[in-house]
């Protein structure tokens, strides 16, 4: 039926990058690791002095080890290339449909930049002690070479991102191009980046133990620094959730919230927890500012993609500040655990409030039930994560080790049912749509159209859906170009089963234009134009004045490129070596934080005046 009418793709041949591009990139990645490896060779055995000294001189102008300060300022200005890339290879993907290869996108040169040099930052911490042991945590590796455990972490974080690139290559041969952020081998790139915010935390809590004035306190500036680094690590949470800031998600609307919480929890309660009163918001404040920032590069003039927005997170951050008032702040797991719930509930209502007034799809009344089940245990638990990471970072002692493994293993197992849950989608049977399509007088070879959609069965959907919507995309950015490359037209309802345009939408060139249905758990959608793609074997769709198509799976639509001939077992295979990949890092960044924990110097508790101050 799908090969009939020609929207599925017929085979694989848009997949893997040309040859001669993998060469290139593998040659240039390979000259320049050896290159880095020789400059650290040289270091450790002493024939250069220049890379010591900078990070000396960087160290002692912030009361850093150089091990620290010089990673972290390499650190700094990776990430932030690596989420200006990422941002804008989503709104490339968007506006314009997938690769000629990996050279021709220029977004990608900003993201492997970005990350090549995050996985140099961490190699930095471990390369540079030489005639000292980093911190009571620091790893042997040698009689005489001892590396910190947070330079090792973000070393590892950054390797783990950076293989997904060529691992993506081998995705696209095995299974075509899958053109979302939530394929396994994106999840890896982003994932990597997100959590190497961990790595960096961990890092700087050994550089303040081991400060070179152990008696002089931390500046202001150095203050606001570590809430920045709290605000990058509720950016780098916030990645997973990026399609639905464009309006293009491919899952559930009901993961949306979710998602938020996770970051919300992780990120605030560990801020708030080590850095005392108001970092909830500074560190809301920072990201806020550096996501509005990138949407401007990325929709502004010299690139002129798809707009973005991105959450706030302003409501969960006053949620956390407010809790931490109360005395079961002395309880931190106790204390997370409460403001998680509050996020999740409080936090995510005030943060709906910005949903409906900024994003393309709103939260409906409908959705709350499910979003609250799902974003309740998750946001108790990433609350309780976020506590015991503040716990780490304040140099206090962790709960007993079989406690703290099963705090950290539900939390892992609750995220994963909630998303599992989150993915599972109902595609109705003997649906479909009969559209009546009219010329808006555009020209003719940019034909803009309206369109009169009843249902079939008219019940299809209830009163509160979640979406009913056209959706063209991939047309081309630029500003001649209809919403940049992106147009969302959210159906108005008539009455039951019967949809109406609210605004006209593209049906001629690249663009792919898509009737797209979401009721709770059912998600489907039908072609209303497909251009014909020879790449992949798929004849045209056109856009008749009226017809009539059947509702399928979503993703056979939106994923054209995508080849679905091979065995599942295939790809259940490939997404199992990516999860335990992905659980690998989750936990030696657990690793990490309880080896540091556990050989710290213990403290007297302090106050949260003294908290602020340090």
């Amino acid at each position: 039926m799908f090969a009939a009418v020609g929207y599925r793709a017929a085979g694989g041949e848009a997949g893997g990058a040309a040859l001669d591009q993998v060469f290139i990139l593998t040659g240039s990645a390979g000259v320049i690791a050896l290159l880095l490896l020789w400059v650290g060779y040289l270091h450790r055995t002493r024939r250069i002095s220049w890379l010591g000294d900078t990070a000396d001189r960087l160290g002692q102008r912030f009361n850093r080890p150089g091990w620290v300060a010089l990673p972290s300022a390499l650190f700094l200005a990776t990430i932030l290339t690596a989420l200006l890339g990422f941002i804008w290879d989503v709104s490339l993907h968007i506006g314009k449909g997938r690769d000629p290869g990996p050279l021709a996108n220029p977004a990608h040169y900003f993201i492997l930049i970005g990350l090549f040099f995050l996985f140099m930052a961490g190699m930095t911490a471990v390369v540079l002690p030489l005639d000292e042991k980093p911190g009571p945590a620091a790893v042997r590796i040698t009689r005489t070479w001892y590396a910190p455990v947070g330079g090792i972490l973000l070393a590892g974080a950054g390797f783990y991102a950076l293989i997904g690139f060529p691992l993506d290559d081998v995705w696209h041969r095995l299974f075509g191009q899958d053109v979302t952020l939530w394929g396994p081998t994106h999840l890896m790139l982003i994932g990597g980046a997100g959590l190497s915010l961990v790595g960096m935390l961990l890092l700087e809590y050994e550089g303040r133990t081991e400060r070179l004035e152990p008696k002089e306190r931390d500046s202001r500036f150095m203050w606001l620094m570590r809430c920045f680094a709290y605000g990058g690590l509720l950016i780098g949470l916030s990645v997973f959730p990026v399609e639905y800031d464009f309006g293009v998600q491919q899952f559930r609307l009901v993961l949306q919230p979710m998602l938020f919480v996770i970051a919300a929890t992780v990120s605030l309660v560990a801020a708030r927890s080590t850095l005392g009163p108001f970092s909830a918001l500074v560190a809301v404040v920072f990201a806020a500012f550096v996501r509005l920032v990138v949407a401007w590069i990325v929709a502004g003039p010299l690139i002129e993609a798809p707009r973005n927005v991105f959450p706030l997170y302003l409501g969960s951050a006053i949620v956390v500040e407010l809790l931490a008032l109360l005395p079961l702040r002395r309880r931190p797991v106790w204390w997370g655990a409460l403001s998680g719930l509050a996020i999740a509930t409080v936090g995510l209502w005030l943060e709906s409030l910005w949903v409906d007034r900024m994003y393309v799809n709103h939260w409906p009344t409908s959705m709350w039930p499910e979003a609250l089940a799902m974003a309740v245990p998750v946001g108790v638990l990433g609350g309780v994560v976020g506590a015991l990471l503040g716990v780490v970072l304040r140099g206090e002692t962790l709960p007993r080790r079989p406690i703290r493994r099963t705090l950290m293993v539900a939390a892992v197992l609750v995220t994963g049912i909630a998303t599992a849950n989150g993915v599972m989608v109902r595609v109705p049977d003997h649906a479909s749509a009969t559209v009546a399509l009219t010329d808006t007088g555009a020209s003719p070879d940019r034909r803009m159209v309206t369109a009169d959609v009843r249902l079939e069965p008219a019940d299809l959907v209830g009163d509160d859906p979640e979406w009913v919507e056209i959706l063209s995309w991939q047309g081309g950015v630029g500003t001649d170009s209809p919403g940049r490359g992106l147009v969302v037209d959210k159906l108005r309802r008539v009455e039951q089963g019967h949809y109406v345009s609210t605004k006209p939408v593209p049906a001629y060139g690249n663009w792919k234009t898509v009737l797209r249905v979401q009721d709770g758990r059912m998600l489907t959608a039908l072609p209303v134009y497909m251009p014909h793609d020879r790449a992949i074997g798929a004849e045209e769709v056109p856009a008749l004045a009226s017809f009539n198509r059947p509702f399928t799976p979503e993703i056979q639509v939106l994923q054209r490129e995508r080849s679905f001939d091979k065995p599942s077992w295939l790809y259940g295979a490939a997404s199992l070596v990516v999860l335990v990949c992905s659980l690998a890092l989750v936990g030696g960044l657990s690793w990490g934080a309880a080896r540091i924990n556990e050989r710290a110097p213990r403290a007297r508790t302090l106050t949260p005046d003294e908290l602020a101050r340090r």
